[in-house]
């Protein structure tokens, strides 16, 4: 049988164990709050002031021009043009070929679109400081219906969006498959670069009389 003495140094040690046990789940909830805290704060630190690499992305997202596309009207026989918010590029390369996905992508007012739907850009090259060079993969070709008024359009439709965009560049060679082709698609050759042709631009509609 414990005498007195035992049964208070067991009461008091009892006391000690639960009084540990009760700050090592103290510390324990302490610690989890001001961890919570820590992420809390940042996060919304980082939502109040962003990263400069994020406030670099998003201006880049707000930054965007207005170009004039041009697709083709209903009979294929003039090109209409469209306007279209892109992105702005420093480098002209990189702008140009913003414009030729915006080209590729199709109309967004109902136009005739002058790419066939597979068409891919493989990539643009400035060239002796007034030509674009614009390859398409073999798509381009595999699926162009033909046509001398389809390859006029697609041509012009290209040539004209880039020229008028960017006054800088006077001609526009195609390539597929980053080599010369003869034609297209039999119709409309390929071996020497494109000039705008204002004239298979439509004339703006007449003005009704008030």
């Amino acid at each position: 049988m414990a005498t007195k003495k035992q049964r208070r140094t067991d009461e008091v040690k009892h006391k000690k164990t639960k009084k540990n046990r009760r700050l090592l789940l103290l510390s324990a909830i302490i610690a989890v709050a001001v961890v919570f805290l820590v992420i809390f704060f940042i996060t919304l630190f980082d939502y109040i002031y962003p990263p400069a690499t994020g406030k670099h992305t998003a201006a880049k997202k707000r930054d965007r021009q207005e170009v004039t596309l041009f697709f083709s009207d209903a009979n294929e026989r003039f090109l209409i043009p469209e306007k279209r918010f892109i992105p702005r590029e420093k480098e002209p390369e990189e702008q140009a070929q913003e414009m030729v996905k915006a080209l590729l992508s199709g109309s967004k007012t109902g136009l005739v679109n002058t790419f066939p739907e597979n068409a891919e850009l493989q990539g643009v090259k400035l060239e002796g400081g007034d030509t674009l060079l614009v390859n398409f993969s073999e798509s381009l070709a595999v699926n162009h219906p033909g046509g001398s008024a389809a390859e006029m359009a697609t041509v012009y439709s290209l040539t004209n969006t880039l020229t008028v965009n960017m006054p800088a560049i006077k001609k526009v060679k195609i390539l597929i498959g980053g080599k010369e082709r003869e034609s297209l698609k039999g119709h409309i050759g390929l071996k020497n670069p494109f000039t705008i042709n204002r004239e298979l631009i439509a004339p703006p509609a007449p003005q009704k009389e008030g």
